[in-house]
């Protein structure tokens, strides 16, 4: 399994914060004026996208009065749609240094940053305080880290008993050797894709009950297929999309993900647990 520095390289982009700026600039808009939605298709970096985030978090029941947590925050995207949405202060931590540095600027923006701080560290070694949080929630995160046991029990640490922890991950489905790359790994060796049951039993080991599962594998195809369309009806991707993030190697990763899907290997899945 690749160290955590690799899985930060394969993450790194070398010029994003400019890259989205202009980006910004070619949707006729400047960084004083964009919005978190005119942001959604670059920083919501999960299949589903915007749709996919409030299906996923409104069962959380985030409130103005909740500090939480977001884990492998990338860009933020989540966090500032939690903060716009619910009015809750979230903090978010992420490996990749450039993508905390450009989901900061990024908040700035659209005016969130009193709301949101972001910072780069290990969601396996948090600085964070026990029972710091009232809430927590990882969307495309567990895929590149292979100690789910660790991962849990950090989470558990963090936050306060009663407190809803949810994850929106790609997990393993069923057999088969996947093709790579896709969006979170470049080879085999940078995956830590694994079976819903596999986090259920690391979410029970540290204190979590699991309230609820839902597979979302036609929700993701429906998702691609809709991309897909739309994009040639455009004749290209638009100015700000996830191929900013992914580079050339997009339609490689995106076309691979959706085969992979499509044969049952994969899908995304929401696992909810309660801290008890």
């Amino acid at each position: 399994m690749a160290a955590q520095t690799d899985v930060s390289k394969h993450y790194t982009h070398g010029g994003l914060t400019e890259a989205i700026r202009a980006g910004v600039v070619s949707l006729g808009k400047t960084t004083g004026n964009v919005t978190i939605d005119d942001l959604a298709p670059v920083d919501e970096f999960h299949i589903g996208g915007r749709r996919a985030s409030e299906e996923f978090l409104d069962q959380l029941g985030f409130s103005a009065q909740m500090h939480v947590l977001d884990v492998g925050c990338g860009l933020g995207g989540a966090a500032r749609f939690v903060a716009s949405r619910y009015g809750s202060r979230v903090t978010g931590i992420d490996l990749t240094a450039e993508y905390v540095e450009t989901g900061n600027a990024l908040c700035k923006w659209v005016r969130l940053d009193p709301l949101i701080s972001l910072q780069q560290g290990s969601a396996l070694s948090m600085p964070f305080a026990e029972g710091n949080f009232e809430g927590a929630y990882m969307l495309h995160v567990g895929m590149n880290i292979e100690d789910k046991e660790k991962l849990a029990a950090e989470v558990a640490r963090v936050l306060r008993p009663g407190s809803l922890f949810g994850i929106y991950d790609v997990m393993r489905t069923g057999p088969g050797e996947l093709a790579f790359p896709v969006p979170w790994a470049a080879t085999a060796d940078l995956s830590a894709a694994a079976e819903p049951e596999r986090y259920k039993k690391a979410l029970q080991s540290a204190g979590f009950a699991v309230t609820a599962e839902r597979n979302r594998r036609d929700f993701a195809l429906g998702f691609f297929a809709d991309l897909r369309a739309k994009t040639a009806a455009a004749g290209g991707p638009p100015p700000l999309g996830l191929h900013v993030l992914m580079g050339k190697s997009t339609p490689e990763k995106v076309q691979n993900m959706i085969d992979n899907i499509s044969k049952g290997r994969i899908a995304p899945v929401e696992l909810i647990a309660r801290k008890l």
